[in-house]
């Protein structure tokens, strides 16, 4: 019998009850909205509490509404909330963070952080009002409704902490967004109970878990864009995202990734015991010569042109933590080498970008308990790097300055060509990936 030990594979497979996914995920998005539209119904009201004490904020609100439109706010700001909801939720199962969110201790109803600030613990991190939390608390400061407020402002802080790790999914919370946040979030109605209902241990044992929730959390916008174009109406921008996300199968990730990464790897490293554990490689027929040469895993560069919410790049994560650990590289270092040399992202859909950020720091923070607190390694100066994920946004440009620009630098430098690329540019948002560089003058 041979003692050859075979590698496990990299990718185990994880069932997901995908039913129940779906089905929250669309009963909360509509949750959401509703409850968010009620309390802007409330803020921007003529004499509401809100427009007295946050004056600045709700002019903000305002002016946001006037830009866009009442019903993009309000979807907005609902996904926000379910966005976070979910990460913390997220996390808290894997113990990422140091006390729950939005989750309970074990024999506990209300989450960690509340029960905890009910004995008079709050986290200095979370630079809250302690008095005015603690006062909520134990009855001085009058309030209708003192737990809610109190935890409320618990996990707007909490929020805002994860921002120096995580700022694409945890950006700054706007005053204005920070008036909508959902009320009702104790009791057992509430979106956080459901939320974790559907979000279970097991469920939260792959970061795919939260890829899949943004496909069906969508899923019925999806369907109405759909439905509208068949009467006619065209797709608009900021409807592209609903109209064309699809979380691709875990075989064809695996077949993509490890017929590309995987492929470089073993022809540059011919000996390596990494095709062992790639289930979907094909090895090639015949010895190639031609190919990219790689000495080290940090030269590797692997670009998802559009990303979603990055299930392509988290496999190649794994995948790459495979190369750089049969290299010897220290354990400590390979999360930090892997988002700061490897993996980038491009993106057209804010709020998968976001997700595609936040799956990636989450593979890092699952391979080093102490993520969060490293510093990068190319600048040991700077905290950690956050993963390469561009968002496309439209870049305008005035058609006088440009034409006077290209007259001064001479069109053998500054081509019609690259003018014309340029003006692509004003419709990043909705080209994309799409967009490439003119080589010709037109």
């Amino acid at each position: 019998m041979s003692t050859t030990e075979t590698q496990p594979s990299l990718f185990e497979e994880r069932k997901l009850d995908t039913a129940k996914l779906k089905k929250f995920a669309q009963a909360a998005r509509v949750q959401l909205l509703g409850i968010v539209e009620s309390k802007l119904d409330r803020v921007v009201a003529g004499d509401s509490l809100a427009r007295r004490e946050s004056e600045k904020a709700v002019a903000e609100l305002e002016e946001q509404i006037e830009n866009t439109s009442r019903e993009q706010v309000i979807e907005r700001v609902a996904y926000t909330w379910f966005n976070r909801f979910c990460a913390l939720r997220f996390m808290d199962v894997n113990r990422y963070t140091k006390l729950g969110t939005v989750s309970p201790a074990e024999g506990f109803s209300q989450p960690e952080i509340l029960a905890d600030a009910k004995q008079g613990v709050i986290d200095d991190e979370w630079k809250v009002d302690n008095a005015k939390i603690l006062g909520l608390l134990d009855g001085s400061l009058p309030s209708d409704d003192p737990q809610e407020e109190a935890y409320q402002l618990l996990l707007i802080g909490v929020c805002n902490n994860l921002n120096a790790v995580m700022p694409k999914m945890f950006q700054k919370i706007a005053d204005y967004t920070e008036l909508l946040i959902p009320d009702d979030l104790l009791s057992d109605s509430s979106i956080l109970n459901t939320t974790r209902e559907a979000l279970t241990p097991e469920s939260c044992q792959n970061v795919e878990v939260i890829g899949w929730l943004y496909q069906f959390y969508i899923s019925e916008k999806k369907d109405d864009v759909f439905a509208a174009l068949k009467k006619g109406k065209k797709i608009t921008p900021e409807n592209i995202p609903a109209a064309t996300q699809l979380f691709t199968p875990n075989w064809i990730v695996r077949y993509l990734v490890e017929n590309s990464l995987g492929r470089l790897w073993m022809l540059n490293h011919p000996d390596s015991r990494l095709v062992e554990q790639m289930d979907y490689y094909i090895r090639p027929e015949e010895p190639e010569t031609d190919f990219l040469q790689i000495a080290k895993p940090e030269e590797i560069k692997l670009c998802d042109p559009a990303c979603g919410s990055g299930h392509m790049l988290t496999y190649a994560f794994d995948l790459l933590y495979a190369i750089y650990e049969e290299q010897s590289y220290p354990v400590t270092d390979i999360p930090r080498l892997i988002l700061e040399n490897n993996l980038y992202g491009v993106e057209i859909d804010q709020r998968a970008g976001s997700l595609a950020s936040f799956a990636l720091t989450m593979k890092a923070r699952e391979k080093d308990r102490r993520y969060f607190t490293r510093k990068s390694i190319q600048n040991p100066n700077s905290k950690i790097q956050n993963p390469n994920v561009c968002v496309l946004e439209n870049v305008h440009f005035d058609e006088d300055q440009l034409d006077e620009y290209m007259s001064k630098v001479g069109k053998d430098l500054f081509t019609d060509s690259l003018a014309a690329t340029l003006r692509l540019w004003e419709e990043a948002d909705n080209f994309g990936s799409l967009i490439r560089p003119l080589v010709t003058d037109v």
